[in-house]
């Protein structure tokens, strides 16, 4: 007992914390990420090496069954001394971590005479819900997704669609299936599922895909669910200007070059980077807390020739998820991914440019209407008011494209996807979400229309 409070205290001092971020929810997760990094908490990438579970974001339980069933399939992985959080909104946040952190010290009393099988959390910090081994006797996983049982005793099949004909293997894998692969070889067909909710990913997102050896031979979309928010984070400026409300165009641009800087620092985490994934993110932070322009761009300029330059991350990326400009306007891609034009470099770099390019246009000047006079060429008696510059939304491209509330860009975005995974070895796969990166956030229901690839 001696050696169990002595851990349990140190992990308590400085625990690790999943960060799981649900649709809606990046608000939330931007605000958690910024305060563990004050804080100086490590993040843990899997359940197993986590202290605490931060689910950030609304409520996803009541809209979709299977995000809640996968946030209890996390907590069920996470070792104990565990406590569970939620934050709803980034105010949350603080007391959530604060609230985590006083549990877990107290875990080693409350642990010491629990049976295995009992579950406690709570919601915004809060611990009062127990949840027993009963609620999880018709549930078996496999590999390929979740098998159900129903209080009837009927078989349901995975998450993923795919049967293997009733039979499983010890510890409830999927048995092998036969099938040609692409060069007409027998070889065995295995059902996996990436999503909803791993580390730098799009969150909610599931992509079923079907494996022969280490190659995707198919993938297909699921997920998130609808009925999520109806106004994406990053998209907010150009959603507001869409509905009529004067929105300036230094704002739209501190919000568009703090969502590339985001989806730099998602691709640099999954690829290996960690120490700039961490430079981007705190650039984007202090864009979206409208640090001054000359605090910004002299660290945005450094990272983009350290990245850009780095000629192990382009070894690294190179020729995975190739997508040409014509191909994507066809498909309906607007945005980096279309004007980049290539490889998952090619989509990298046009980020770290439109990043730095929408940094300088926070400078006043750039941002002066076309026809407004040059206040320097004016008297101080005869300057007029400098006017605001006003976002059109028709005119200036959201991060991920050209904005539609009623198609938003990161629809088409995603129904890339599978045409890409596809032929992809699977140590590439992440990468080739990455670097599309689409917003969870803009998915909501329509993500529905590319079930079946």
């Amino acid at each position: 007992m001696g050696l169990t409070r002595l851990l349990v205290r140190a992990a308590a001092a400085r625990p690790r914390v999943l960060l799981v971020t649900t649709p809606g929810g990046t608000a939330v997760r931007l605000a958690a990420e910024r305060e563990l990094r004050c804080r100086d908490w490590p993040t843990a990438a899997t359940p197993a090496g986590a202290d605490l579970m931060l689910v950030a974001g609304p409520e996803c339980r009541e809209r979709c069954q299977e995000l809640g069933a996968a946030l209890d399939r996390l907590w069920e992985d996470t070792p104990r001394p565990r406590v569970r959080l939620r934050a709803e909104t980034a105010e949350d946040v603080a007391a959530a971590l604060d609230t985590g952190r006083a549990r877990l010290g107290a875990t080693e009393h409350a642990h010491s005479g629990a049976g295995r099988t009992g579950r406690t959390h709570g919601q915004g910090g809060g611990f009062g819900r127990t949840h027993g081994q009963g609620e999880d006797s018709g549930r078996t996983r496999t590999a390929g997704g979740e098998r159900r049982t129903s209080a009837d005793g009927e078989r349901r099949a995975p998450v993923g669609g795919d049967t293997d004909g009733g039979m499983e293997m010890p510890g409830g894998l999927p048995m092998a299936e036969v099938g040609e692969d692409r060069d007409g070889l027998a070889l065995d067909r295995l059902h996996v599922s990436l999503g909803p909710f791993l580390a730098d990913w799009p969150s909610g997102l599931i992509v079923h895909l079907m494996l022969q050896g280490d190659v995707v031979q198919r993938a297909r979309l699921g997920g998130p669910c609808g009925g999520g928010t109806t106004e994406p984070f990053w998209a907010r400026p150009w959603a507001r200007a869409a509905e009529g409300e004067p929105v300036p165009l230094a704002e739209a641009a501190r919000r568009r070059a703090a969502a590339h800087l985001d989806s730099l620092g998602r691709l640099l985490a999954v690829a290996g980077w960690p120490a700039e994934a961490v430079t981007a993110r705190r650039i984007r932070d202090d864009l979206l807390e409208r640090a001054p322009v000359e605090a910004v761009l002299p660290r945005a300029l450094r990272l983009q020739r350290r990245v850009g330059r780095s000629r192990t991350l382009d070894r690294l990326t190179r020729g995975i998820g190739t997508l040409s400009t014509a191909d994507a306007r066809a498909a309906g891609v607007s945005g980096p991914a279309a004007r980049a034009g290539g490889d998952v470099p090619a989509r990298y770099r046009r980020w770290l440019a439109d990043a730095v390019d929408d940094v300088r246009r926070l400078d006043g000047r750039s941002l002066l209407g076309p026809t407004a006079p040059d206040p320097e060429a004016l008297t101080d008696a005869a300057a007029p008011p400098v006017p605001t510059a006003l976002l059109d939304p028709t005119a200036q491209e959201s991060p991920r494209g050209r904005w539609d509330a009623e198609r938003p860009p990161s629809v088409a975005l995603a129904g890339l996807l599978p045409r890409l995974l596809e032929g992809a070895e699977l140590a590439a796969a992440r990468l080739v979400v990455a670097g599309l990166d689409p917003d969870p956030d803009e998915l909501g229901a329509l993500i529905g229309e590319f079930a079946g690839g």
